[in-house]
């Protein structure tokens, strides 16, 4: 059975971890999935950007949302990536996916062939007339060149099966415009490590994050502090995160992040083409980044 936890807190966006030929690592896997129930993860998100999903064939695909479902074998719900820019290739990964026990899906907005609002509107629609789980909108224009507006999540919000939305700009007065005009039930998710405490404080439920692959258990704690409505703990847990929030994106992610887990669980930093593993010169600037959070 798929986990049946709320779908809020420390949501991680996980690396897919692959041996030094380009293969998916499924051993190396589990052990991450695992790990992150240890550590006290609330919901994993497969398949997302972190994930290295613009690089997977579809048989990879399902094949990484397969292995972390049976692992997690319902003690976190599980959130399938199934973003493209093709509405037919989501439709057909929604279908796909829940074949599998899935919470639900997280669907990035198209990229590179730049949709206007109303394209987007009927994009999101068509998935979610075919959906049987809820749909989580992402919207993260510094990667798609599409941006996804606060109208049209409004919109958005009133279809029936689009659940809630991961917003990734980081810009905060979007969460007040947004939350003003949606449904309680509309969840509200940053997809900005470096303000999602704040975001949580205002009023979002959750983040799914990058931070989470290398330190979950604090940014686990963070979550929980903030979503109770504890500014001062939120904040001082929180500052022991900015650095890794900061320097994961010192090069593309998910380089920094992979490298990082890599280093914490001794598996292989590889990555596919176009990316490349950390530069040399910025190994020490990430391994800074998790003394000073505690992780290393």
């Amino acid at each position: 059975m798929a986990g049946t936890g709320p779908l809020k807190g420390s949501m991680v966006a996980l690396i897919t971890p692959m041996t030094e030929t380009g293969t998916i690592d499924e051993n190396a896997l589990r052990r991450l999935v695992d790990w992150h129930v240890e550590q006290g993860t609330d919901v994993i998100v497969a398949m997302g950007t972190t994930g290295e999903s613009a690089t997977l064939t579809d048989e990879e695909w399902f094949r990484v949302v397969q292995i972390v479902v049976e692992q997690t074998a319902g003690r976190l719900p599980v959130l399938a990536g199934t973003g493209s820019s093709s509405t037919a290739k989501v439709i057909k990964l929604t279908e796909l996916g829940e074949t599998l026990p899935i919470a639900g899906t997280l669907c990035v907005t198209p990229y590179y062939n730049r949709p206007s609002q109303e394209g987007l509107f009927q994009h999101f629609s068509a998935i979610a007339a075919v959906a049987r789980k809820p749909v989580l909108l992402y919207n993260v224009p510094a990667r798609t060149g599409c941006d996804l507006l606060p109208e049209t999540v409004i919109r958005l919000a009133q279809v029936a099966g689009i659940a809630g939305i991961k917003e990734a700009t980081g810009k905060l007065e979007r969460l007040e415009q947004i939350k003003l005009a949606v449904p309680a039930s509309f969840l509200l998710l940053s997809g900005d490590d470096a303000t999602a405490a704040e975001f949580m404080l205002r009023g979002g439920q959750g983040v799914i994050s990058v931070t989470s692959n290398v330190a979950p258990k604090a940014m686990a704690a963070m979550c929980r502090a903030a979503l109770a409505g504890d500014r001062e703990l939120a904040g001082r847990l929180d500052a022991s995160l900015q650095g890794l929030h900061e320097t994961l994106f010192c090069e593309p992610n998910p380089t920094p992040a992979k490298w990082a887990v890599a280093e914490l669980h001794r598996f292989s930093p590889a990555v596919r083409l176009p990316l490349l593993t950390l530069t040399v010169s910025n190994q020490p600037k990430v391994r800074a980044a998790m003394t000073a959070a505690g992780v290393l």
